[in-house]
């Protein structure tokens, strides 16, 4: 499945169980207020953009944040243009 589609299908709000994320893949929480999934290559943590994100996301939330999952304190708008550089 092609990154974008993957990425229009969690934008789209299709929930998934934490089994459903392919090999090589990690699920993300995106938002500032409401918070929408997305799953996304691990290839992008190496990436420097991406790793821009995750510094956020490390200043907002340190290393214990409440929802469990790795949240990324953007808009979605800025998120899906930041991974559709990458």
């Amino acid at each position: 499945m092609a990154i974008r589609q993957m990425l229009r299908r969690s934008f789209s709000g299709e929930r998934r169980s934490p089994a459903e994320v392919p090999k090589g893949h990690l699920a993300v929480y995106v938002g500032e207020n409401e918070k929408r999934r997305f799953v996304i290559p691990i290839s992008y943590l190496n990436q420097p953009l991406f790793q821009e994100l995750l510094y956020q996301a490390e200043e907002e939330y340190g290393f214990d944040h409440p929802m469990g999952g790795l949240t990324i304190p953007c808009s979605h708008e800025y998120f899906l243009e930041v991974t559709s550089q990458l």
